[in-house]
């Protein structure tokens, strides 16, 4: 497919996100190493329910308690999954960044039952695809998953797995136009 759709709802600027939601979207932005962070300059014309998500996004990642690494492989498989180029192509950037290996960023599309996943991050893997693509999680993957994480952590695994779910499901449906990347 080479042409994209057209959003749905068009990126704002000052006049659409007003005066915080701007300086957030700049920042952002560039934090991301692009001019137009699309998805924060289409989010932030909510007002104030943008700077809520994003406290609560922030408190799940990067503010959470599972391991960055930990935390990519799930959004990477999410994206994965959901077929979201987007949330794909930030966190790709975000897995290096956090200490996955190419390998392992390749390996997220073959899924949790590939070669060279180790036993935990296996877990997590088979976690988020049946949570996307089955809305729950049957009691031998839970069990697996409980094997290597306290019960706080568990919790903020399928919140975390929900989040970039909807995510992608905001992404995809808005029709956010993918980023242009400017720097590392």
């Amino acid at each position: 497919m080479d042409a994209s759709p057209l959003p749905r709802v068009s990126p704002g600027r000052f006049g659409e996100l007003g005066p915080i939601n701007w300086v957030v979207w700049q920042v952002l932005s560039r934090a991301a190493g692009t001019e137009d962070a699309h998805l924060f300059s289409t989010l932030g014309r909510t007002g104030g329910l943008f700077r809520g998500w994003l406290h609560f996004s922030g408190k799940l990642m990067p503010g959470g308690r599972l391991p960055r690494a930990e935390a990519e492989l799930v959004i990477l498989r999410v994206a994965q999954l959901r077929e979201c180029d987007y949330e794909a192509d930030h966190h790709r950037r975000l897995g290096r960044k956090a200490g996955l290996s190419a390998v392992e960023i390749e390996r997220v599309a073959a899924g949790p039952d590939a070669e060279g996943w180790t036993p935990r991050q296996r877990a997590l893997l088979h976690v988020v695809d049946q949570l996307v693509t089955t809305r729950n999680v049957d009691d031998a993957a839970w069990a697996a998953l409980a094997a290597h994480y306290d019960e706080r952590t568990l919790i903020e695994i399928v919140l975390l797995i929900n989040q970039y779910e909807g995510l992608a499901s905001t992404i995809t449906t808005l029709r956010i136009e993918r980023d242009t990347f400017q720097w590392l």
